[in-house]
C-alpha cells in the first residue's frame, strides 16, 4: 500500500491493529539486512512511503529542512543545495534510499566524522504509533529538555516501533571549497596517526577519511592505483581525505598540501595525489563508493559492518588476518571504510572465485570468527546497516540480558500486540 499523506498512514495502522494484522515499512529498499522486505512465512502488510515525497519548508534562520520521509536523500540534499545550504548525509545509495530509511537505520556515511549520523542531524520527528496515533514532534529546537527524548526512540529502531512519516532535520552553510586527497600508507596505524595529524591542525575542516585496503583499490584501473603509488608493493593501504572549507579553493588546497608534506617528513605516507579539479574529486569518490560492486568479480563476498574503537583497529586487523588465514588459507580480504567514525566493511572473498562455493559453506563459521574479533576489541558487528532479519539471531548473542530486556520492555510498550515489522531486531 502506498498511501499519499500521513492521515492514511495512520488509517491504515490503526485498521492493521484492530484486526493484529502484522505491517512492514518500505522506504527504497536499499537496506542490507532485510529490515524492509517481509518475511516470506509471515503475511504482512507493507505500506511504502514513496508517496509521502513531499519538502514543506526550508527555514534558513533556524538552518533546518522539513520533509516527508518518503523523499529520497538526494532530492534533500538538492533542496538544501538550492537554498545555499548542507544537508550532509552522504550515501553511495541515496539516489534510490528516502529519508524514513535513513533514519530508521540511523545512517551514517562518508561525512559522519565532521557532521555525524542521522540521530545527530535529527531535530524532530512526525511518527504514525502502531495504535494508528499521530505524534508530531516535528520541532526545530536544538534544546528541548522536556522529558524522554521521544524522536531518539524511534530513530535506529528499523520500523519496529512506528512509522515515521516526517522529520525536521539540521542544515549547514554551505562549504566555499572541498581539497581532495589519497595517500599511499604503509600499514594502518599510520592512518591513525595521520588522523592524529589532521585534527591538530585543520580539525574543523576535516569532512570525510576513508580507508581503502590495496586489495580494494586493485579492483579498479591501473590508471587509478597509480595516483597514490599503490603498485608498489610497500603500500597495503590507502586513505582519501576531504576538507571542505569557508576559505576560498586556493587556501583549501595548500592547506592540505601542507598537511601532508609533514606526515611525508615524519614518515606516515608513501606518497599522495591532490584532485585538481572538480572532477578529479568526483572520480575519487567514484572510485571509493564503486567498491561494495566492484568487489563481486571476486566471487562470493562475506560481509561485514563493523565498528572497533579508532585506537583498536590496527589491533583488530591484525589478529583477525591472521585467524582467518589459519582458518581457511583460500580467502582474501577487501576492507573499505570511515576509519574516521571507527566503521569498516571488512568483507571477505575467495583467492579465486571458483572457491566461491567453498566459502559459502564457510560463511556462519567465518561471521563468528570475525565477530568474536570484533568483541575481543570493544566493538560492535552493526554500524551502520542495521539488524533487521539477517543479524538478528546474532543480536541475542551480543546484547547483554539486561540490554535485550530494556528493548524488549520498549517494543511491548509501544506495540502492544506486536505488529510493527516482526520478527526484526527483536
Amino acid at each position: 500500500m502506498k498511501p499519499k499523506n500521513v492521515e492514511e498512514v495512520a488509517s491504515l495502522v490503526a485498521l492493521c491493529n484492530q484486526n493484529r494484522i502484522p505491517i512492514v515499512p518500505q522506504g527504497g529498499n536499499t537496506g542490507l539486512c532485510g529490515g524492509a522486505t517481509p518475511i516470506s512465512d509471515y503475511p504482512s502488510v507493507v505500506i511504502v512511503t514513496s508517496r509521502l515525497n513531499q519538502i514543506h519548508e526550508v527555514n534558513l534562520e533556524n538552518s533546518t529542512i522539513t520533509l516527508d520521509s518518503g523523499v529520497l536523500l538526494a532530492n534533500a540534499q538538492e533542496a538544501a543545495k538550492q537554498s545555499g545550504r548542507l544537508f550532509p548525509l552522504s550515501l553511495a545509495s541515496e539516489g534510490s534510499c528516502t529519508i524514513g530509511g535513513n533514519l530508521s537505520t540511523n545512517a551514517g556515511g562518508v561525512q559522519v566524522l565532521r557532521y555525524g549520523n542521522m540521530r545527530d542531524l535529527t531535530l524532530g520527528l512526525e511518527v504514525v504509533t502502531p495504535s494508528g496515533e499521530i505524534f508530531d514532534g516535528l520541532r526545530g529546537l536544538r534544546k528541548d529538555n522536556t522529558g524522554y527524548s521521544l524522536k531518539d526512540i524511534y530513530i535506529g529502531s528499523e520500523g519496529t516501533l512506528g512509522i515515521i512519516t516526517a522529520a525536521t532535520l539540521k542544515l549547514f552553510s554551505l562549504p566555499r571549497s572541498k581539497a581532495t586527497a589519497l595517500v599511499a600508507l604503509t600499514d594502518m596505524q599510520s592512518s591513525i596517526k595521520l588522523i592524529e595529524l589532521i585534527n591538530q591542525h585543520c580539525n574543523a575542516d576535516l569532512t570525510a577519511f576513508e580507508i581503502i585496503s590495496s586489495s580494494a583499490l586493485n579492483l579498479f584501473s591501473s590508471k587509478m592505483k597509480k595516483l597514490a603509488g599503490l603498485l608498489d608493493d610497500q603500500c597495503q593501504w590507502a586513505a582519501l581525505i576531504e576538507l571542505s572549507s569557508m576559505e576560498d579553493e586556493e587556501k583549501s588546497y595548500a592547506q592540505l598540501e601542507t598537511l601532508l608534506e609533514r606526515a611525508f617528513d615524519i614518515g606516515l605516507i608513501n606518497d599522495a595525489a591532490l584532485s585538481k579539479s572538480l572532477q578529479q574529486s568526483k572520480d575519487l569518490w567514484r572510485m571509493r563508493e564503486g567498491i561494495p560492486e566492484a568487489q563481486f568479480i571476486l566471487g562470493t563476498i562475506v560481509k561485514h559492518d563493523i565498528s572497533l574503537p579508532i585506537s583498536e583497529l590496527a589491533k583488530f586487523v591484525a589478529s583477525t588476518e591472521l585467524k582467518l588465514k589459519n582458518f581457511w588459507p583460500h580467502l582474501q580480504t577487501v576492507i573499505f571504510g570511515h576509519i574516521g567514525d571507527g566503521n569498516l566493511h571488512y568483507n571477505i572473498a575467495p583467492i579465486n572465485p571458483k572457491l566461491s562455493e567453498e566459502l559459502e559453506r564457510r560463511r556462519n563459521e567465518i561471521n563468528h570468527l570475525v565477530h568474536d574479533e570484533v568483541y575481543k576489541y570493544s566493538g560492535s558487528f552493526s554500524a551502520e546497516h542495521g539488524i533487521g532479519q539477517l543479524k538478528r539471531d546474532e543480536l541475542t548473542t551480543r546484547k547483554s540480558f539486561i540490554e535485550l530486556e530494556l528493548m524488549r520492555s520498549i517494543k511491548k510498550a509501544l506495540d502492544p500486540n506486536g505488529i510493527m515489522n516482526p520478527r526484526k531486531v527483536l
